[in-house]
């Protein structure tokens, strides 16, 4: 096992063991060595390596604690900084990572979904630890952030969006595309069809309406039922008429005002407004705020089931399809085009809107942490280098000394 690869724990025992080994050489060459010159290069070796170790050992162990316990001024740095610490790791990543200016430049060079794609492709491949310790660390960094306030962040960005975005043209288009190719005739069908359905299961309302509305004179003579009898038998025919005749009038009225449908949909200034007005007053109905509030905890537990196994979330139908997801993304250049700049303009959007917001979520979930944990984790991130810089101290001091004593002895 190389250097590189010992654990922290390991680490920490052999700088502490060459602190220890320096003191104990320094101690037999001072008490056993004599005047010889050799003995003096180890003596000085050893006395400078164990100041430098000594040194680096409570420097390093100022930054987390204080040394043996005693509270010397200017140590245990991190516990009783992380308060500034948080706000200043916030204020960094605003600064330089959540501008629209930043995120605009990255994104522009990043393909998103051609990268998305080439995963979806072969989710398989690679390296699988590298693949599961994303799936662990996607599913923490979930479980991490605060639910209510990163659900309302997600749930905001796609309210924003949507509101932002123009409906109308879209629906002309797919609209006017569907009449070209005479996607809407199975539409109009249905529509029939379901208009005299509705006419048969209504006409006792329909001979009410007749009878209400109907003079003393016509109920006496019965005229009224007559009356509702001719009102239904014709919708009935024109109807029936209407479904079996490809070239009925009617029809020809119906597409007539399909098609300027689809042209005001497009075109008109008045028909996107009113549009508009219909998106604003759905997305406000409390109903599709609790279908909104449903959709991201669907999506939010989906995600952590994933995260967790990921195999089996990529297993059978749902594996399929998203393969070929995958490949469809790589391959059609429109499609990968207009994803890119969706998902540029959305996370620009998001940062515009919400890089505050997620400053202070950072910020304000490490002054939640109590110090012993924000000293846990970032000692554990920084890991076993910190115990190389107490052996580098003792290696460098013990240089520094052999130096020293050089001058000393041959000048």
């Amino acid at each position: 096992m190389s250097a590189t690869s010992l654990p922290a724990a390991r680490m920490k025992v052999i700088a502490t063991g060459l602190l220890v080994l320096m003191a104990l050489v320094y101690w037999v060459a001072r008490e056993f060595g004599g005047p010889s010159i050799a003995v003096g290069f180890i003596r000085s070796f050893a006395e400078a390596a164990m100041v430098g170790g000594l040194a680096d050992w409570f420097a390093v162990t100022a930054l987390f604690r204080h040394p043996l316990g005693l509270p010397i001024p200017h140590t245990a740095i991190i516990p009783n900084n992380k308060d500034r610490i948080g706000d200043s790791l916030a204020s960094f990543l605003r600064s330089n990572f959540l501008t629209t200016k930043v995120v605009a430049q990255r994104m522009g060079r990043v393909d998103v979904a051609g990268a998305v794609g080439g995963f979806l492709a072969k989710p398989s491949g690679g390296d699988g630890r590298l693949r599961r310790g994303a799936a662990r660390l996607a599913a923490d960094v979930l479980q991490a952030f605060d639910q209510q306030r990163l659900g309302g962040m997600v749930k905001g960005g796609v309210e924003a969006s949507l509101r932002g975005f123009n409906l109308s043209p879209l629906i002309g288009q797919a609209l006017q595309s569907a009449i070209a190719d005479g996607r809407h005739l199975p539409l109009l069908a249905g529509a029939i069809n379901w208009a005299n359905r509705t006419l048969m299961a209504n006409d006792e309302l329909i001979r009410a309406m007749v009878h209400e509305k109907a003079g003393g004179l016509m109920r006496w003579t019965g005229l009224d039922e007559t009356l509702a009898n001719s009102i239904i038998s014709g919708l009935s025919k024109l109807l029936d008429e209407m479904a079996t005749d490809a070239e009925h009038p009617m029809l020809a009225k119906a597409e007539e005002g399909l098609i300027k449908l689809a042209y005001d949909l497009q075109h008109d200034p008045r028909m996107h407004a009113k549009v508009a007005d219909f998106r604003d007053g759905l997305l406000d109905n409390p109903a599709m705020r609790r279908w909104l509030e449903g959709l991201w905890e669907g999506a939010r537990a989906a995600l952590l089931r994933a995260a967790r196994d990921p195999e089996a979330a990529l297993a059978g139908r749902l594996g399929e399809t998203i393969r070929a997801l995958g490949v469809t993304l790589q391959s059609d250049d429109q499609l990968r085009t207009m994803i890119n700049r969706f998902a540029r303009r959305t996370l620009i959007g998001m940062v515009a809107r919400y890089g505050d917001n997620v400053v202070k979520l950072v910020s304000e979930t490490i002054r939640s942490w109590d110090a012993s944990t924000v000293t846990a984790r970032i000692e554990h991130a920084v890991g076993r280098d910190l115990q190389y810089i107490r052996l580098n101290g003792s290696m460098v001091g013990g240089l520094v000394g052999l130096a020293i004593h050089a001058v000393d002895v041959w000048v």
